[in-house]
Parts: structure tokens; C-alpha cells; sequence
């Protein structure tokens, strides 16, 4: 396993990737110095817990750092949050970041991306084509604790971002991981997965399918924070495990896509 300050990455035999590049809540001591927020304020915009997800995978990256010390997730110019309107209304700074802290975070961002192609091109070179599971959380309840949750219509259990692939050439593994994850036996009934309905999928698989067209899959996987309460961050233990062993339900199906001729 290889350590980074800002990251993790596990390899191990097979062809599935699984990455968590929001779950991590730590950021370094002169941007901790600057930042306005309060931790709850900057866990709720993160995505705790995701990182335990990437076992159902051989190759693991979990992210250490928190997205408001760089975005993994965003493309290099947009991957620091410079403003509110970079971070959901917040103001994150209670002082304006000078130049070097800016360029700090991005050589991060700079140094992960080298990782990933040195990561996905071993598993290339060793499995030929592979699949990288993008996981993510995301808010449904922007209106405070006691608020209602967002309209089921627009925020599904669970979305799958493919706005980023050739989805004719990736139609196949696509379709089979949705049909196996929707029928998972889920507590309380079968998961509401649909495509692209709130997210297509950012940077990580624009990444994938930029660098590996041919070869590389990335699904961008963001699941509602109904698993646990979003505020507070406390988890159903119960339903937390479930989401794990669903998401991992669908890997035979993937490996048999793969290998298909």
C-alpha cells in the first residue's frame, strides 16, 4: 500500500478499481488557519465514510484531505473553492488564501492525477480493461435538520453518473450494474438507481475516459445521504452495511462483462 499525505492507494489482483476521493476531513495546518467554516459546516459537504466502500474493490484510493483543501473531483482550475459560489453559498474563508497556499493544494491535485495514471496503467497493463467504482455522497436535506428531505423525483437512492463515457461502447457493463444493483434485496425494498438524473460524473471519469478510452469505465456512483443523518454525520449502522454489500453485489456481474469477447 502506498501511503501519501493526502492519500491512499492499495493494489491488489483484479481489474476493479474503487475510489473515495471526498472522504477526507483533514486539511493541512495554514489552510486550517484561514478557513471560516467549522468542521460539522465542512463534514456535511464531504462524504464521510465513503472511504469504507472501496473494499469491494482490489485497488483501493481513499482521500485523506478534505475537498475544501482541494477538490479532487473538480478539473485543476476549478479544484480550489476561491469564493461561496465555488462552495454551495459557503464563505469559506475568513481570509483571502495567499498565492502559495493556492498553489499548494493544487500541486495535490497535480500529484493524485499522476498517481491515478501510474495506478490505472498497471491494472490496464495486467487486466486489460477495468472498471473504476467513483463513490460519492450527496445532501438531500439543504433546508436545516427539521427541514424536508429534497423530492424523491430528482434525488434518487442512488446515481449513476455516465455523462463523462462512450455509453454505446460501455452499454453493456452499465446496464448490468444498475440491473444487479436495483436487485439487491435492500431494507425496506429495492434501491431507486437511475442515470444521470442529478450528477453525469466530474473529473475522476472524465480523467478514466480521457486517458483510457478504450479501456477504462468509470462509474460515478453518488448515493443520498438516507444512510445516515447528514447533519449531525451520525450513520445507520444497518443501512450503511447494506449499501456496502449492495455495491458489492455487482461485481461478478461486472467481472463477466469484462471478460466477455
Amino acid at each position: 500500500m502506498h501511503t501519501d499525505a493526502s492519500w491512499t492507494i492499495e493494489t491488489g489482483e483484479g481489474p476493479l478499481v474503487a475510489a473515495a476521493v471526498h472522504h477526507g476531513h483533514a486539511v493541512r495546518e495554514e489552510v486550517a488557519r484561514l478557513l471560516a467554516l467549522a468542521d460539522s459546516e465542512r463534514l456535511r459537504e464531504e462524504d464521510p465514510y465513503t472511504g469504507e466502500w472501496t473494499a469491494i474493490a482490489p485497488n483501493r484510493v481513499i482521500a485523506l484531505r478534505s475537498r475544501f483543501e482541494v477538490d479532487l473531483n473538480r478539473p485543476r482550475g476549478e479544484a480550489f473553492y476561491r469564493t461561496a459560489k465555488d462552495a454551495w453559498g459557503l464563505e469559506v474563508w475568513a481570509k483571502e488564501p495567499p498565492a502559495g497556499l493556492v498553489e499548494r493544494s493544487l500541486a495535490e491535485h497535480d500529484a493524485f492525477y499522476r498517481a491515478m495514471r501510474d495506478l490505472l496503467k498497471d491494472v490496464e497493463r495486467r487486466h486489460g480493461r477495468f472498471v473504476v467504482f467513483d463513490l460519492h455522497s450527496y445532501n438531500h436535506r439543504r433546508q436545516g435538520p427539521d427541514g424536508p428531505p429534497a423530492d424523491p423525483a430528482g434525488n434518487p437512492q442512488v446515481n449513476l453518473g455516465t455523462g463523462t463515457m462512450d455509453r454505446e461502447r460501455w452499454a453493456p457493463l452499465v446496464d448490468r450494474f444498475v440491473a444487479d444493483l436495483r436487485s439487491f434485496p435492500f431494507p425496506g425494498g429495492p434501491l431507486d438507481v437511475r442515470e444521470n438524473v442529478k450528477f453525469l460524473g466530474r473529473a475522476l471519469p472524465q480523467f478514466v475516459h480521457s486517458n483510457f478510452p478504450k479501456t477504462g469505465c468509470a462509474l460515478a456512483i453518488e448515493v443520498k445521504k438516507f444512510f445516515m443523518d447528514e447533519w449531525t454525520g451520525q450513520r445507520s449502522p444497518e443501512l450503511f452495511a447494506a449499501l456496502r454489500h449492495a455495491l458489492g453485489s455487482t461485481v461478478p456481474g461486472l467481472i463477466d462483462e469484462l471478460n466477455r469477447p
